[in-house]
């Protein structure tokens, strides 16, 4: 679905093989067919000139740029602290709506991303449905 009420939005990732908290997100966002949405965030790093760091902070900054809001997925934040903190980091500078998400498994919210977002909600995907289809 498109329209004039397409919400942009980026999901955190992080550049490693394993994105299957990203692709369940990804998969909640879809499986709504009365929201309209844009994924504007890409793990794949296969289009990209090079690998180096600055290169792959310079994608996530383009992908976050293009979006109205920013997911946050706290159950990566323990292995992938520093790309998280740095889509926090661009997030806030771009003024980017930030949505933290709960662990989907049992898990405490990283301090860092419940003082970032501007809302919290629970790792369920009507909470998250919810939320982005009338906070955004």
């Amino acid at each position: 679905m498109s329209g004039s009420n397409t919400k942009s939005i980026f999901i955190s990732h992080t550049w490693s093989q394993n994105q299957q908290c990203w692709k369940k997100v990804v998969g909640w966002l879809e499986s709504d067919p009365d929201f309209a949405w844009k994924n504007c965030s890409s793990p794949d790093t296969s289009a990209l000139p090079d690998r180096t760091s600055k290169s792959l902070s310079e994608e996530i900054t383009r992908q976050i740029a293009s979006a109205q809001a920013v997911i946050i997925l706290s159950e990566m934040y323990a292995a992938n602290s520093d790309w998280i903190d740095y889509e926090i980091s661009e997030a806030k500078r771009l003024r980017k709506f930030i949505i933290g998400v709960a662990p989907l498994e049992q898990g405490s919210i990283p301090h860092k991303i419940r003082e970032a977002s501007d809302l919290m909600v629970s790792g369920h995907s009507s909470s998250l449905l919810s939320m982005v289809k009338y906070i955004v």
